[in-house]
């Protein structure tokens, strides 16, 4: 739910909750676009005392209109002007936003806050650079929480979390306590205003309570699937407050390599999995085929029917909102039929689109998106709840940090070429990447752009991108394929 900014990155991740009224209509699912920073019934409630990790996603899914979008790293880049990253509010009044996730807390023991250009209207704790007093972010998240129903959730970890967890589970649940202190509601210890030096939080925006955390963590967290159920449990118990959600933002392949040991042990509300930068991503579809050879989303649809905790998680098919945002994006036919593909499970809860700065400068992309949503195309029998829960807002935030890519040479073991005469690759198709048998060159005017070791696309060259020459030796020959680095 890959993803990366200026100062990190998921293309844009250094980095919810849905929420919206009135969500009578017809069938249809939600869509979710990334943003870096970032009363209301959230879309991820049928009915009012019911959350969604025991609960209803059927309102979410009556509506067609069910925009979500979360704050990237400004990963299109523009320090100023139309298309650089605008402040929170910016796109909560007025907005069909309903979900809006903040990146990132890229650092937790200890902890580190890094908002990207967002920051710029922070400032430093007292004797602490790494955490941010956000009095701008705290005014616009309540201001879109109350008057829009926006719901606003947190992104931990992103690309550039390197601490790699806790050496014990202690060291696990007490690092989710903090998290909790700092972000969740506000107590007589936690507030800024507390002189007392032993028992100070420092918050980062202030009174403002987020309505949930995602987890986007991007390499081995150690001890994860403690800190993920005691921040569920901090969580429930406060569910007289307001709703909170859990979410997550894994990476296509199944399972998770980061997050999946949590996924198992600890019930999430919805996944915005990462169908980009990957193998299994969304270019790889194949729309009117009978089996994906590549493209996974039923794979993850079966891990939420049959082993998830929560058997009413909801998944999210995560795409790139331009080609600059991550690798593998598409659009047109390719792109509506795996929305409508995706949208045959019942888990299936909607789009995700990483990032808004790259979405608003990709122009008509977000209509695109909402009119292959459409009605929708399954009918789902309405998930009910044993645990009373008050409404609430859900909001999403997700910054990633993509650190410039490097091309490896390529051997027979990792993308295979022929000198046999084979198709050439249309504009957005694989033309690479390991364990890669098919067609390695691009029709015209198109080239192979390497995005990882996993997967390559044809493509126009463009600003975002650099040429490099990947040599690819097979057994009977040796063929010089031009590749473009993307860089995130």
């Amino acid at each position: 739910m890959a993803l990366r900014t200026v100062t990190g990155d998921r293309i844009g991740e250094n980095s919810s909750r849905i929420g919206g009224n009135g969500l009578n209509g017809p069938d249809g699912l939600l869509v979710l676009y990334y943003v870096q920073i970032q009363a209301q019934i959230s879309p991820f409630i049928g009915v009012s005392e019911t959350p969604i990790r025991e609960g209803n996603m059927q309102n979410a899914q009556d509506s067609s209109s069910r925009i979500a979008t979360g704050i990237g790293q400004n990963s299109y880049r523009q320090g100023s002007g139309p298309f650089a990253q605008q402040r929170l509010s910016h796109y909560c009044a007025g907005s069909k936003t309903d979900v809006i996730p903040v990146a990132f807390m890229n650092g937790i023991s200890p902890p580190i806050v890094n908002f990207a250009n967002a920051g710029d209207n922070c400032t430093a704790f007292p004797g602490n650079p790494y955490i941010l007093s956000c009095p701008q972010i705290e005014a616009d998240m309540k201001q879109c929480q109350t008057d829009h129903g926006k719901t606003i959730i947190l992104s931990l970890g992103g690309a550039t979390y390197n601490q790699g967890g806790w050496s014990t589970v202690d060291e696990a649940q007490d690092a989710a306590q903090l998290v909790w202190n700092m972000f969740g509601p506000v107590s007589e210890n936690n507030n800024n205003n507390n002189n007392n030096n032993n028992n100070k939080v420092e918050r980062p925006f202030g009174s403002a309570v987020v309505d949930g955390f995602d987890f986007d963590f991007e390499s081995t967290t150690n001890h994860l699937p403690a800190f993920g159920a005691k921040l569920r449990s901090l969580m429930d118990a406060a569910a007289g407050i307001k709703t909170f959600y859990l979410a997550a933002a894994p990476q296509c392949p199944f399972p998770d390599d980061a997050n999946g040991a949590a996924l198992n042990a600890v019930a999430f509300d919805f996944l915005m999995i990462q169908f980009y930068n990957n193998w299994c991503g969304v270019s790889n579809f194949q729309p009117g085929a009978s089996t994906q050879r590549a493209f996974n989303f039923r794979e993850w649809d079966r891990w939420a029917k049959h082993t998830s905790l929560n058997k009413n998680v909801r998944l999210l098919l995560g795409i790139p909102a331009a080609l600059g945002a991550g690798g593998g994006f598409v659009a047109g036919a390719q792109l509506e039929a795996a929305i409508k593909h995706s949208r045959q499970f019942s888990s299936c809860g909607g789009v995700m689109m990483w990032d808004v700065s790259q979405l608003y400068a990709n122009k008509g992309f977000l209509e695109e998106v909402a009119s292959d949503l459409g009605p929708a195309t399954t009918t789902t029998t309405p998930l009910t709840s044993t645990t009373p829960m008050s409404t609430s807002t859900l909001a999403t935030s997700l910054t990633l940090t993509v650190p410039t890519l490097t091309v490896p040479t390529l051997t027979s073991s990792s993308v295979s070429t022929s000198t046999t005469s084979r198709s050439l690759v249309p504009h957005w198709g694989q033309c690479g990447g390991k364990g890669w048998t098919g067609p390695t060159r691009c029709e015209p005017p198109y080239e192979c752009v390497y995005g990882s070791e996993w997967w390559s696309m044809c493509t126009i060259p463009s600003s975002n991108v650099s040429r490099t020459n990947i040599t690819q030796t097979t057994s009977s020959a040796s063929t010089s394929v031009t590749s473009l680095v993307l860089r995130r």
